[in-house]
């Protein structure tokens, strides 16, 4: 349980960091900045919603997959599961 606390922390943080980026950048575009800041600006909001997403779908697996544990499923087939998600979704996130 205390993962998924841990975890929840680390989402809120992230999520409250990319607002506050996306903030700052708004009066940027309409001030008209240069756009190589703006352009880094939005790419670090883009890392961190990608790693929040991660950390989303592993807190949700945790407890799922946690739930299923106490059904008798198999550790290794569950760790198994866990690992591929995660891969697919790492996968598509860098596309």
């Amino acid at each position: 349980m205390q993962k998924l606390t841990d975890n929840k922390e680390r989402i809120t943080i992230a999520l409250k960091k990319a607002l506050a980026s996306l903030e700052k950048i708004i009066p940027m575009v309409e001030q008209k900045k240069d756009c190589f800041s703006i352009i880094q600006q939005n790419l670090a909001i883009i890392g961190l919603l990608k790693n929040t997403n991660l950390l989303m779908l592993e807190s949700y697996m945790d407890q799922h997959l946690g739930l299923m544990n106490k059904n008798k499923s198999s550790r290794r087939d569950l760790e198994t599961i866990r690992t591929e998600v995660l891969k697919i979704v790492r996968t598509a996130q860098n596309k």
